[in-house]
């Protein structure tokens, strides 16, 4: 972390950043949408939805990608729209089974590069894509897919299930490149072979089948400390946040400051919780599997995110003023 970076410029720039701001309207959508049925063990706010079936609960979930990046770059696109995906299904602890596609396009050559991302991406994690619906001709570009996926019930790791003193650890694949098609992608995954892919997710699957975490997620497109925000959120919990604990690749090799690097989608990340004394276990295996995995804060009791860096404090989300994607009114669920 570079020494002219505070932890005010870095609080400004996530939250400021679109990546989180875009989440917004989570909240008012859930007021509009929300139908409680016994089978659903949870819904909004989780990475994927939990649909009670006896003894296993099946996972869905759905994810676009943005029209920018479809016109940027098309093949990347269409490879992020399943990554993404399969990212939501593992950080459930899940295993992904399937997934469909709605697809509407300008012009024949970018469909091409979408497939072709999407394939590459489906034939490299070993998740089929089954169907979906083309809208051909149309006057914009979107990708949409969503996925199914399983687990045992009681293996599943949620979002919301934070304790006040866990660990919060963050790994996350730093052998890897900005993306040059968007620099708010890291790219981590196009160049790795699929057993090294399947072998990173499959991680997740492992602590929930020996409950070594009480919460996760996969870091998404508010990059490391939004997508803990969001967790924390869910959890009504706060933390302690060390920025020099962030795992990191070499920044000043890849041209990018550490306020860029915080607010990137990495490719293949996950901010989980755990209790201190299963922190090594869990630190050691993404690190079999090729990923930097550390101890970046603690959870704590109240309803604030606050970053740290050599004796500098800032607080960057205060969760009992305003959330990040507004599921709770107050200390209310919605």
């Amino acid at each position: 972390m570079a020494k002219n970076c505070s932890t005010q410029s870095v609080a400004t720039a996530v939250r400021e950043y679109e990546g989180v701001t875009r989440k917004h309207a989570i909240g008012e959508i859930i007021r509009s949408l929300r139908l409680d049925r016994p089978d659903v063990v949870a819904s909004f706010g989780e990475d994927a939805a939990v649909i009670r079936q006896g003894e296993n609960g099946l996972l869905l979930a759905a994810d676009g990608i943005w029209n920018k990046l479809m016109e940027a770059d098309p093949y990347w696109a269409g490879f992020c729209a399943v990554l993404v995906n399969i990212h939501d299904i593992a950080a459930m602890g899940g295993e992904p089974l399937a997934m469909v596609d709605i697809l509407s396009f300008t012009d024949d050559q970018l469909m091409a590069e979408v497939t072709r991302g999407m394939a590459d991406a489906a034939a490299r994690f070993n998740v089929p894509i089954v169907g979906g619906h083309l809208h051909p001709n149309t006057p914009y570009n979107v990708i949409d897919i969503a996925i199914l996926g399983t687990a045992r019930l009681h293996e599943i790791i949620y979002s919301d299930r934070a304790q006040t003193g866990d660990a919060i650890i963050a790994a996350i694949d730093i052998k890897g490149r900005v993306h040059p098609s968007c620099a708010m992608n890291w790219d981590s995954v196009t160049m790795k072979e699929g057993e090294t892919l399947r072998t990173q997710i499959h991680v997740m699957k492992g602590l929930g089948e020996d409950n070594l975490v009480t919460a996760a997620k996969d870091i998404s497109n508010p990059g490391v400390i939004g997508t803990l925000g969001m967790l924390l959120e869910m959890s009504k919990k706060g933390a302690i946040v060390d920025l020099h604990a962030i795992p990191m690749p070499d920044l000043h090799e890849h041209g990018i400051t550490f306020e860029h690097w915080v607010r990137m989608y990495p490719g293949m990340g996950f901010i989980l919780t755990s209790s201190q004394e299963h922190v090594d276990e869990v630190c050691r295996r993404f690190r079999i599997a090729g990923m930097a995995a550390q101890v970046i804060g603690t959870v704590t009791d109240g309803r604030e995110l606050t970053v740290t860096y050599q004796g500098e404090k800032t607080s960057v989300f205060d969760f009992s003023v305003d959330g990040i994607i507004g599921i709770f009114d107050g200390c209310n669920q919605i």
